[in-house]
């Protein structure tokens, strides 16, 4: 089973660019393949749905913060399958 790991998104002017993180088997489809695109597409979809459920289910948290004008804060979502010793690692203040 593939399970993504990080998934950045960046709104550009005009597009939306999803950098999907994964580890696959050696066995999976090769890049530039339908099969690919559609494997890649279905993690982000999961990745996504569970990640604005955890939104507005989970324990939200503000883990960083950095910026005056230019802001960028890091959030980090503790939901019920989510062991708390992952975020442990977080440092807080970025």
């Amino acid at each position: 089973m593939t399970n993504v790991q990080r998934i950045v998104l960046d709104f550009r002017s005009g597009e939306l660019v999803a950098r999907v993180l994964y580890r696959a088997s050696l066995d999976g489809p090769n890049a530039g393949t339908k099969a690919r695109r559609r494997e890649v597409t279905e993690l982000a979809r999961q990745g996504l749905t569970e990640a604005l459920s955890s939104l507005s289910e989970g324990d939200v948290q503000m883990v960083g913060v950095s910026g005056f004008t230019t802001r960028e804060d890091l959030l980090c979502i503790t939901t019920p399958t989510t062991p708390a010793a992952v975020h442990k690692e977080l440092k807080r203040g970025a």
